[in-house]
């Protein structure tokens, strides 16, 4: 079992936000089982991890590719590590920023855990490093408006509510970071969720989490989802905010960076950029 070591630690904070606990492992992706078992080569031995990803993990399901895994919370697990990132090499992606690690070659890590950006809003909140939650005091997760569920809701004095829906980005498509990776009613509703709510006179926003380096701006994925993508342009025309922020990832773990781009759709693919 190949412990990970400052080594093998590409480029990244020294203290991130959301640190990766002691005892992760780095392995040789096998294969997907139902999409919440993922099946690693560890030291010569067949070991299985669980992935909380339900969504395609386009690009980044190749035969090799290093995936680095983090012990359970709960020993007495049945899957004793959980999927957090994938290695995708430069040859994956010709172009673009890389890192050179000594076992991997050159490329970057993709987060691939969908727990993250839901506890990347809290982490960064608390740090004072959300400009658009900037005077609000609190922040519920998991908050309840009618019959729905969404992952936060920031309340402070004299403030409207400002509920939020967090979303991991792992696909690069024509250098843009793209949601969804497969077609996603679930995302669809939230959207029209969210449309309601600035409709009622509060806030509401999308918070993406780009969890890899390369991509220039963000983009709906038309080609994949097209109703999704034609809500998401009608949500930002009808006052949802839509905050791309990409992530950095390493071993450490997973920091906060800076806000991506969104392109706009009346310029095409190519198109201009529009920021929040």
């Amino acid at each position: 079992m190949c412990e990970t070591s400052e080594d093998t630690v590409a480029a990244g904070p020294e203290k991130p936000l959301l640190p990766l606990p002691p005892g992760c492992v780095t392995g040789a992706f096998v294969q997907r089982r139902k999409r919440f078992s993922v099946e690693l080569l560890l030291n010569g031995a067949s070991v299985w991890v669980h992935s909380n990803n339900s969504g395609s993990m386009l690009g980044l399901t190749r035969p090799g590719a290093p995936v680095l895994a983090s012990p359970a919370p709960n020993p007495a697990r049945k899957l004793k590590y959980t999927q957090e990132c994938v290695w995708l090499t430069e040859s994956a992606v010709p172009s673009g920023p890389a890192d050179s690690g000594p076992e991997h070659g050159r490329g970057f890590w993709v987060g691939v855990n969908t727990s993250v950006p839901n506890r990347m809003l809290e982490a960064a909140f608390r740090a004072g490093r959300l400009d658009f939650a900037a005077g609000y005091a609190t922040l519920a997760r998991e908050a309840k408006r009618g019959q729905s569920r969404l992952d936060g809701l920031f309340t402070g004095p004299d403030l409207p509510p400002l509920w939020v829906e967090c979303k991991n980005v792992t696909m690069v498509e024509d250098d843009a970071a793209c949601f969804p990776d497969a077609a996603s009613e679930r995302g669809q509703k939230h959207l029209r969720e969210l449309m309601d709510i600035v409709r009622s006179g509060e806030r509401a926003a999308m918070f993406y989490l780009v969890q890899r380096p390369d991509g220039h701006c963000f983009a709906p994925a038309d080609f994949i989802d097209p109703v999704y993508a034609e809500l998401f342009y009608e949500a930002t025309a009808c006052g949802v905010e839509i905050y791309p922020y990409r992530a950095a990832i390493s071993p450490r773990g997973v920091d906060l960076g800076g806000l991506l781009p969104v392109r706009d759709v009346s310029k095409g693919r190519n198109g201009n950029f529009s920021r929040w």
